[in-house]
């Protein structure tokens, strides 16, 4: 299977062969388990102070006084006295069942499935059915998968990055993920979510590119082809996003040849 090269100026620059990766069939189960299972590695673990809600002097008045035998605040004379304190389910009481620290959030991911879901999202990003089902706005004049020489990789400035996409056909995608763009405030703004785009191309590159500092187009990213993950290829783990590939991630994705072998003949 061949695909054409691109330069960065729209033409068309020879052709290259793609590597058996992207003969792997599209298993859409497999990258979304291996989606929520990788993403569930982000997560923060929480937990809860053990005696919140407990560090008060309060005991319960017995019965014959016709109230609840809930502990209450002892002493008299202040508002606090006699109010319902130390159990859960009162007012400043203790949390039931609160947040361990120590449960275990973290999804285990089978390797061999783990290789197989990241095949098999790369070779759908040659497959203009799913990424137009995806949401991006890409030109008729556009084949997949979009391969660029390594001109690309050289590229250290926003704007000719964008000019490059946009002599690519990719401008109408670019315009879409900007309109998305939303400004946030209140909490998500102080934790360092100021605001959040649509999602556009993904860029992969050689392990020595300089474009990977680029990070300022809104919706597109840069990855080495040694990082990239299904996290990458399938935002939300819907299958699939926009890839354009460099010629030296094309070379280096012909590593992956054996372990594809071995999981196209499982899966058979």
């Amino acid at each position: 299977m061949k695909a054409s090269i691109l330069g960065i100026d729209g033409k068309q620059a020879g052709d290259v062969e793609l590597p058996v990766v992207f003969d792997t069939p599209y298993r859409p189960e497999v990258i979304h388990k291996v989606y929520v299972n990788l993403l569930s590695h982000t997560y923060q673990r929480q937990g809860r102070y053990p005696a919140a809600g407990e560090n008060v002097s309060a005991e319960s008045r017995n019965t014959g006084l016709g109230i609840a035998r809930l502990a209450r605040a002892r002493g008299e004379g202040f508002p606090r006295a006699g109010q319902a304190a130390e159990v859960a389910g009162v007012r400043h009481g203790r949390v039931a069942h609160p947040p361990e620290s120590w449960k275990i959030i973290y999804k285990q991911v089978n390797h061999k499935e783990n290789k197989l879901a990241l095949c098999s999202a790369v070779a759908a990003t040659a497959n203009r059915e799913l990424v137009e089902k995806r949401g991006h706005k890409i030109g008729s004049e556009v084949k997949l998968p979009l391969v660029v020489s390594n001109d690309i990789e050289s590229i250290t400035k926003s704007k000719d990055l964008e000019k490059a996409l946009v002599a690519l056909g990719l401008g109408d995608d670019l315009a879409r993920a900007y309109a998305a763009r939303k400004p946030r405030s209140g909490t998500s703004r102080r934790r360092g979510r100021p605001g959040r785009s649509g999602t556009s191309a993904l860029i992969v590159v050689g392990d020595d590119a300089k474009a990977t500092a680029i990070k300022s187009i809104p919706g597109v990213e840069v990855k080495r082809a040694k990082e990239i993950s299904v996290l990458d290829l399938a935002p939300g783990s819907k299958p699939i996003r926009l890839t354009v590939f460099s010629q030296n991630a094309i070379e280096q994705m012909k590593s992956m040849q054996a372990p594809v072998h071995k999981i196209m003949e499982m899966v058979r």
